[in-house]
């Protein structure tokens, strides 16, 4: 992943109002510097923590806020043998799926991990948004970037629809998705949402925020 400013140490705090009642244990995956993973334990009485990153010096400077944290590429770490299956109140992968050669394994994988009431939150861009599009269109540009929706790092690329896919892989059921950045009552992306009934969104949005959830006495569902 770029190491932009602000990627590692930014709190990704629009999950909030998607956390589950009750957080004791989490995984963050792709946690940076922690910054997120203090936000939802400042939110929730979480009493372990781990975290997975593959860079070397975010993953070191997060240590602290964290009970476990494995530098390394989730795909191929053994997560199964480290942490109990259906023991995990939340995973979080934010922007971090889109990166993955398969990230529907590793979906997958993780959703044997939600215990009872725990939910899985990604986050993805959406490659549907019109600035791409007109872009591909009239100026025939699919130009790599340091950062955004063309990360050069961006190995997968999804829509609304693919990204519930995504986040249900493991045989978890979808509890939401939509805008991870909603639009002020004032911007012009929130009343041309009104105007459409919300027709042109997938147009306007930037990033999705989707999460699933194992309901209450239904843990994981192994694949």
């Amino acid at each position: 992943m770029s190491e932009v400013q602000g990627y590692f140490d930014r709190a990704r705090t629009e999950i909030g109002p998607h956390l589950p009642p009750v957080v004791k244990r989490m995984l963050d995956v792709g946690c940076g510097d922690g910054a997120t993973t203090d936000f939802v334990q400042s939110r929730r009485s979480v009493t372990w923590a781990a975290g997975v990153e593959m860079s070397a010096d975010a993953a070191e400077r997060a240590k602290g806020r964290f009970s476990e944290i494995w530098c390394g590429d989730v795909e191929k770490l053994d997560l199964h043998l480290k942490i109990p299956a259906s023991s995990l109140d939340l995973i979080l992968c934010l922007d971090v799926l889109e990166h993955l050669v398969d990230p529907w394994t590793v979906v997958k994988r993780l959703s044997v991990l939600i215990a009872p009431g725990g939910r899985l939150i990604i986050s993805v861009p959406n490659i549907r948004n019109w600035k791409f599009i007109a872009k591909l269109l009239f100026r025939g540009e699919f130009r790599y970037r340091d950062a955004g929706l063309l990360d050069r790092t961006h190995l997968r690329f999804f829509v609304k629809e693919t990204a519930e896919q995504l986040a249900v892989a493991g045989g978890i059921p979808l509890l939401w998705s939509g805008n991870a950045h909603p639009w002020k009552p004032s911007d012009m992306r929130a009343l041309l949402s009104r105007v459409s009934f919300g027709g042109l969104d997938d147009l306007m949005i930037k990033q999705y925020i989707v999460v699933a959830g194992a309901p209450p006495g239904i843990g994981g569902v192994r694949s």
